[in-house]
């Protein structure tokens, strides 16, 4: 390994290391006291933050090119770090009190993120799968953390079964890829479909295979069957980290890898990514009408964003816009990673024992028994539909910006729609909260207090001045 090799993926190292040695040390950890490992987790998470944030500016390719660093790698890091840091809040006291507290929770959290981040700096296919699988493996285990409950092991094989289906996918277009181009690298890919060395129908078929294989780990339509399941079963604290952080990954990779090795195709792709965005985000919006579970309901509005995410794709047929359209999208999912952690914290505060108090009807009386949690539930409803002051409305707008100046006004029209469509869900939680009579009863517990406070108060305080979020989101270029 040599210089520069060790600082294009110094985060990854540390933090792999640090995983590494967290399971050695939980070891003489007692049972009762296993938020100390959570603590050194959250430790060593900071730590890499730091590290990310302090390589700003900085570009560089490592091992063989197969992993870079760059103003969108390093975007991406420092936002999977916060998830993790906010997977770790949520599940602090969480654990414990549904009585599945164990110290391998935080590190295999950790182990991946070290998947995600690779995801987002993966400049070859090769390494973009295996990336894949050590995000997925840890998470297959995670959703199955409570041994004891039926529904976390149905949620567990689920999510393995259909995970190790969609990686078939990859690993087949990745084949495709290489026998069209001769090579998985994805520069090398781009320059042999640039001379026209690459057979474009097996390319084509490829890049489709792999679109299918992220299409299940991103929960786009008509992939997204597990979603549903596999959130209402999974331990909350999972399925907030889950909801957040498989997306970002996922999307990530999909961002570099068509955007740097499929450029020829992009007039062929457009219309495919289009319609998928489009289904997405109406499969998702109407299917939530229908929950009673809020847990379900939070999954099918997380596959109603992966179809607003998509949008940012269709601008990718337009070389001038491919930049905004990225950048539009990855302070889409800043937007809803913090949205989506405060809204989980609060349905992890009202969660009891066997699954109890995950009802829509469980929420009644809210705004009188816990005014201040109520206001920031529906602070959060608000951002998820998009409308103002809320950072949820800002990310909208910046995505339908690039959509019509892409000449897909049709699609952002169906955004709009869905998201009237939305409201309809959103609000019918708000007016349980403040209009039906009933006894919440939610628990006062530090961490999950400061989830929820600090991500409403972002939620707010940022939609007014998103120019700096969205000026390191503009940076965040991809060499």
């Amino acid at each position: 390994m040599n210089q520069a090799d060790f600082q294009t993926l110094l985060p990854v190292i540390v933090l792999i290391v640090w995983a590494t040695l967290l399971l050695v040390v939980d070891l003489f950890i007692d049972k009762e006291k296993k938020g100390t490992t959570a603590l050194l987790a959250a430790a060593g998470l900071a730590l890499t933050m730091g590290i990310s944030i302090s390589q700003l500016g900085q570009t560089s390719t490592g091992f063989s090119g197969m992993v870079a660093l760059d103003g969108f790698s390093t975007f991406v890091n420092v936002l999977l770090l916060f998830s993790g840091l906010m997977g770790i809040a949520v599940a602090y006291n969480y654990l414990k009190r549904m009585e599945i507290e164990r110290g391998e929770y935080y590190s295999l959290i950790l182990f991946s993120i070290v998947g995600m981040m690779l995801m987002a700096q993966a400049t070859d296919l090769i390494m973009v799968f295996i990336a894949l699988e050590l995000l997925s493996i840890p998470l297959y285990v995670l959703a199955a953390f409570a041994s004891t409950s039926p529904s976390a092991e149905e949620a567990g094989v689920k999510y393995f079964l259909l995970g190790a289906f969609s990686g078939s996918f990859v690993v087949y277009g990745i084949a495709l890829v290489f026998g069209a181009a001769g090579s998985t690298a994805i520069a090398e890919i781009a320059a042999a479909a640039a001379a026209g060395t690459a057979d474009v129908t097996l390319m084509l078929a490829g890049a489709g295979l792999i679109l299918v294989g992220f299409g299940f780990k991103v929960a786009a339509v008509p992939f997204q069957m597990w979603t549903p399941d596999v959130y209402q079963g999974a331990p909350t604290s999972v399925t907030a980290f889950m909801a957040a952080g498989a997306k970002i990954a996922g999307f990530a990779a999909l961002m570099r890898v068509f955007s740097i090795a499929f450029p020829s195709l992009a007039v062929d792709l457009t219309p495919v990514l289009a319609v998928l965005a489009a289904l997405t985000m109406i499969v998702g919006n109407v299917s939530a009408i229908a929950q009673k579970n809020i847990k379900r309901m939070l999954a099918y509005s997380s596959i109603a964003h992966a179809g607003y995410i998509l949008m940012a794709f269709v601008a990718f047929g337009n070389p001038d816009l491919v930049q905004d359209a990225i950048s539009a999208g990855i302070f889409y999912l800043l937007a809803y990673a913090v949205t989506n952690f405060g809204s989980w914290a609060i349905v992890i505060s009202l969660e009891e024992k066997e699954g109890k108090g995950l009802d829509l009807n469980d929420y009644a009386g809210l705004g009188r028994t816990n005014p201040i949690m109520a206001a920031a539930m529906t602070v959060f409803m608000l951002s998820l539909i998009g409308v103002p002051p809320t950072l949820g409305l800002v990310g909208k707008l910046y995505l339908f910006r690039v959509v019509i100046e892409g000449g897909f006004v049709w699609l952002a029209i169906i955004g709009v729609l869905t998201s009237l469509i939305s409201a309809f869900y959103y609000l019918r939680l708000v007016v349980i909260m403040y209009m039906h009579e009933g006894e919440p009863k939610a628990v006062s517990e530090g961490w999950l207090n400061f989830t929820w406070g600090a991500m409403a108060l972002a939620t707010v305080l940022f939609s007014f001045l998103p120019a700096s979020l969205f000026g390191w989101a503009a940076q965040a270029l991809i060499k």
